[in-house]
């Protein structure tokens, strides 16, 4: 039965339907309307599978062969979805293992419900088989978490679980079940989660702070926007593009924000941060006004606070109280749903065009192109680019593809080359950097997103952990493009080394397996680039492909990533080189 059906039967009887508190809980996710797990079965969650089992017309369980794997699915589900993604897992080493994922999605703020089986209640704290104290653990990297010791709390902590999951700024959420309240039967009535006592998750909008932010506007000389993924979370790209146009200010991008305005957009300028552009870089410390909207002022954006963006006036439009003032301090701070922010200010403000500012930007943008993008995507040695790899993926997808990316140099020049025309297109890990995310993640945003393709970009090194997930490729067929970048080293970190440490590549430079021989060994078409000449017909093949691809390509060994702010440096002090 399901909810429906229970609510019809206790109607007609007047008597409520008892169940166990393993049904419970697939009765709670149907009625949040979940049709898709992540997870990894053992002896501790095992009457819940017991019952998933009885469900698999309704729920749709991905088998993956490792915990993280799981969390980075249900990540990469979610953010392409919208919607919150679930993950499930055993007592011990089944939940530590899904507390990278946890952390990963609490700084990116990425909704997810994580359930976890525990030992019996009269067990806990006796160091029992395979006990681990998960909320303990997972405190400080869930937006909540509970344990439930008694199946009757079900119902009710399941659906808390997924209000505050969704609600305001999303967020990871863990709920551990004790072995014992998963057996017990009780009466079972569910109601959805609607509000939590001192729980505000969308501050209302001060009205008079949205005029001082028109004036301040209205009156800029130099006004400059950075978006974040708040644009994203709260479905805002619409109420963006009209903001943008009417005022004609320049807009960047935060790596999370990517793909809420098109890529080709003619305000729209490219990226902030350590790799981001070169002029949306420097000119934050010559604009008169800085406009964030749904962004935190990560220290890989501002670089040296002390420097950051002195000269101007900052608004921040922002759901989360707690970033008002927490690293940039904003002279007009406007709390609220960014949607329904940018919806309001919008007849306050002038329509303007700022041509003379738009042609410092571009101005920039030719010194990058010349000292930098021309080499990255149309290079004249013989050794291939990460850049034109990633420009023949552009041309191939027509730009419609959703990227997915891992930790690292690729990620960087992924991040800085993708042209999207598709909101939720850039999937990656943004605050936490973890590296194996991509694989996982892009398995999710293929079942989150299946009318659209999804091409993962993963570096050598962090394809190998969480290379495992090619099993779950293999047992679910679904249809990810797979490249590997492929240059031999933990790229990133021998750049740095190469730049500050005077080359002393310690432990950086990789003996790899033969990828090719492993991903067909999971019967999955596979494909080694080497040379420029093939690359284009390889990449196409790969798009035309039905099923699942890898697709290898091995790229300059000791390209560097440019343009780069320092660590510590000022955004002034941006490298071109």
């Amino acid at each position: 039965m399901d909810v429906k059906t229970i609510k019809k039967e206790q109607s007609k009887t007047g008597t409520k339907v008892r169940i166990t508190g393993a049904e419970a809980v697939i009765h709670c996710l149907l009625a949040e309307g979940v049709d898709t797990i992540y997870g990894y079965p053992g002896g501790a969650i095992m009457p819940v599978y017991d019952e998933l089992y009885k469900f698999q017309d309704k729920l749709h369980h991905v088998l993956t062969r490792h915990e993280q794997g799981a969390t980075h699915a249900a990540q990469g589900y979610a953010r392409v979805s919208g919607r919150v993604g679930v993950a499930i897992a055993t007592s011990g080493p089944g939940a530590t293992n899904l507390v990278t994922g946890i952390a990963d999605a609490q700084i990116d703020s990425t909704p997810l419900v994580c359930i976890t089986g525990q030992v019996a209640r009269h067990l806990l704290g006796s160091d029992a088989f395979q006990e681990t104290d998960i909320i303990g653990i997972s405190t400080p990297v869930t937006k909540w978490n509970y344990q439930i010791t008694k199946a009757s709390e079900i119902p009710e902590i399941m659906a808390k679980a997924f209000y505050i999951a969704r609600s305001g700024r999303p967020g990871p959420v863990l709920v551990d079940i004790t072995k014992n309240a998963q057996f017990e039967e009780f009466d079972f009535e569910y109601s959805k989660c609607t509000a939590v006592r001192s729980y505000n998750p969308v501050p209302k909008i001060d009205t008079e702070k949205l005029q001082q932010a028109a004036d301040l506007i209205n009156s800029a000389k130099k006004p400059f926007i950075i978006w974040g993924q708040g644009i994203i979370l709260g479905k805002a790209e619409e109420e963006l593009k009209a903001f943008v146009e009417k005022t004609g200010i320049p807009a960047a991008w935060t790596i999370l924000g990517a793909s809420a305005l098109s890529s080709s957009h003619p305000l729209n300028v490219g990226m902030v941060g350590m790799h981001g552009n070169y002029g949306p870089n420097l000119l934050t410390n010559e604009c008169d006004l800085l406009i964030a909207l749904g962004m935190r002022f990560d220290d890989r954006v501002t670089g040296d606070l002390s420097t950051y963006a002195r000269q101007a006036k900052v608004i921040h439009f922002e759901i989360d109280p707690a970033e008002i003032n927490k690293n940039v301090h904003a002279d007009v701070p406007v709390l609220g749903n960014v949607k329904d922010a940018l919806e309001q200010i919008l007849p306050l403000l002038k329509e303007n065009k700022h041509e003379s500012w738009h042609e410092v930007f571009k101005a920039k943008y030719a010194i990058e192109f010349d000292q930098v993008i021309k080499n990255d995507l149309y290079p004249e040695k013989e050794g291939l680019t990460m850049g034109e790899v990633i420009e023949s993926i552009n041309e191939a997808s027509k730009h419609e593809a959703v990227i997915v990316s891992d930790v690292g140099q690729h990620q960087m020049i992924a991040c800085r080359y993708a042209k999207f025309n598709t909101s939720k297109s850039n999937i990656t890990s943004g605050g936490l950097g973890t590296m194996g995310f991509a694989l996982p993640a892009s398995i999710g945003a293929k079942m989150g997103a299946p009318e659209r393709e999804v091409v993962a970009i993963i570096g050598d090194g962090g394809y190998q952990m969480t290379i495992q997930e090619l099993g779950t490729i293999f047992q679910t067929k679904v249809p990810v493009k797979i490249v590997v970048l492929n240059n031999e080293f933990l790229g990133m970190v021998r750049q740095w080394q190469q730049l500050f440490f005077d080359k002393r590549y310690a432990s950086t430079e990789m003996t790899n397996p033969d990828f090719v021989t492993i991903a067909k060994g999971y019967h999955i078409p596979a494909v080694r680039v080497t040379k420029r000449e093939d690359l284009k017909g390889a990449v196409e093949e790969m798009i035309a492909s039905e099923g699942p691809y890898f697709l290898e390509v091995m790229v300059e060994k000791e390209d560097n990533v440019f343009p780069m702010v320092p660590t510590g440096a000022s955004v002034s002090d941006v490298r071109l080189s």
